[in-house]
């Protein structure tokens, strides 16, 4: 029996509405967005249970594709840079290399309709995630650099049997996580905004901020040490990898987090660190690292915070950073999760303006490009996004979503991204990235398992 498939039926372009008079026709880049260039794009997206008296509904998709499309169009004018391109210009006397986005000069951001014959349960009820989930994302293995050619945000809806999925694809050079769900956030907004009467102009909550964060005042814009982009850009393929969503309730939590603290004697590990601790220790025993085998675990945090002054949460575009806690295998496992997790509590408190400004001061005297195959040592664990994110709270005149998945982007073994669990209260998934004999070990730890939590979103 043959796996069902992804039937592309329609696409279309939308760009902002109303035009913005005033709209910058060129936004620069900062150091922040400059280094993702070769990664891929953020791909996040909703699973939704279609209401059960419009399954049947053959206006039901049309009349949601058509909401979906104004919406959006109304949402891009707040955050117009995601209908433009990128653009490299560049000169040869005096030399000079540099990467924006042209916010006019652009067919806008792509809108694709897809159907699947498979249903919810088809996707949410294997033990490990489907690879048709990644089918439900456009610009499969595309980097950020291709945003030169592509849609910077490409957003696809496709239809199931009894659910909806909507998957948005955006280029991470445009903006991190907070940006990403800031953006999603308002295009819910605007659309029930509209489901409620309401027309042009729709108020926002959270209006994005455009002016990017220059430090030193180095640019804009900034130029580049290179001249072709054959010198930085490489195409990431992953090994065959497993892919697994892990529940944890607030309730595992919350033991996790007493217990890190009452280990180390103290009371400042977060429950996110203490959870991190926990996946780091059981990933590396998964592993069955050598004793003197050096591991770490990496932290995405938010540079956004510890700018002076800081920058606020609206602020559209990167300013993220890597943190990182190092140790031996042997090191790691012989002492407690207390002492793991105190370990990333001064990885991240340690990581402060000081820091931020040296880290700019180095990039600046010396750019680089990272290669995503490059960037992240095999025997690490690295925890992406974030459950402070609002993510179950975007609805699309379909209720709460009933699961989050992302696509293909930036994933390799070790690589762990974080969600709000659906019924709130501080439950978190985690979704787990690692090779098959490492999973099927890590599914073998009891004291990793024993901290998993049933949850069933169907029910």
């Amino acid at each position: 029996m043959s796996t069902p498939a992804v039937r592309p039926i329609s696409e279309c372009f939308v760009k902002p509405h109303p035009e913005r008079p005033n709209m910058n026709q060129i936004c620069y880049l900062s150091p922040w967005d400059i280094i993702l260039v070769s990664s891929h794009y953020i791909q996040k997206g909703l699973l939704f249970k279609k209401p059960a008296s419009l399954v049947n509904h053959q206006d039901f998709i049309q009349n949601l594709l058509d909401k979906l499309k104004r919406s959006l169009s109304q949402t891009l004018f707040h955050f117009y840079p995601l209908s433009g391109r990128l653009v490299t210009h560049k000169t040869h006397d005096p030399h000079s290399y540099s990467i924006f986005v042209d916010c006019i000069n652009s067919e806008g951001a792509k809108f694709i309709y897809a159907t699947l014959d498979s249903t919810i349960s088809d996707i949410l009820s294997p033990v490990d995630v489907p690879p048709i989930v990644q089918s439900f994302f456009d610009h499969h293995k595309a980097i950020n650099h291709d945003g030169h050619t592509m849609p910077l945000l490409s957003i696809q809806v496709t239809e199931l049997l009894d659910g909806v999925f909507i998957g948005c694809s955006m280029n991470h050079t445009i903006g991190d996580g907070t940006a990403y769900w800031n953006f999603f956030n308002t295009w819910s907004e605007i659309f029930q905004a509209l489901a409620k009467g309401h027309e042009n102009g729709v108020p926002i909550s959270h209006q994005p901020i455009h002016n990017r964060w220059f430090p030193f005042n180095c640019g804009p814009p900034l130029n580049l040490p290179f001249k072709h982009h054959d010198e930085f850009i490489g195409r990431y393929e992953a090994p065959s990898l497993r892919e697994r969503i892990f529940h944890f309730s607030a309730e595992s939590i919350a033991k996790l987090k007493a217990k890190a603290n009452s280990e180390s004697n103290t009371t400042k590990i977060s429950s996110f660190q203490s959870l991190s601790a926990h996946v780091w220790r059981s990933i590396t025993r998964a592993r069955g690292l050598s004793h003197d085998q050096r591991t770490g675990c990496k932290l995405a945090t938010n540079n956004r915070t510890r700018i002076e002054p800081p920058v606020p949460q609206e602020y559209f575009g990167n300013l993220i950073h890597l943190v990182s806690a190092e140790t031996t295998a042997g090191e790691l496992l012989e002492n407690d999760i207390g002492w793991a997790a105190w370990k990333l509590h001064l990885a991240v408190a340690n990581h402060n303006y000081t820091v931020v400004q040296q880290m700019a001061k180095d990039w600046l005297q010396s750019p680089f490009i990272p290669q995503l195959g490059r960037l992240f040592e095999p025997y690490c664990v690295h925890m992406g996004s974030s459950p402070r994110f609002n993510m179950y709270g975007n609805e699309f005149g379909m209720g709460k979503a009933v699961a989050l998945r992302s696509g293909y982007a930036n994933k390799f073994a070790g690589k762990v991204t974080s969600y709000p669990g659906r019924e709130g209260g501080g439950s978190i998934d985690l979704e787990v990235c690692l090779l098959p004999d490492n999973m099927s070990a890590l599914e073998s730890d009891e004291e990793f398992m024993n901290v998993v939590s049933v949850f069933n979103p169907l029910y």
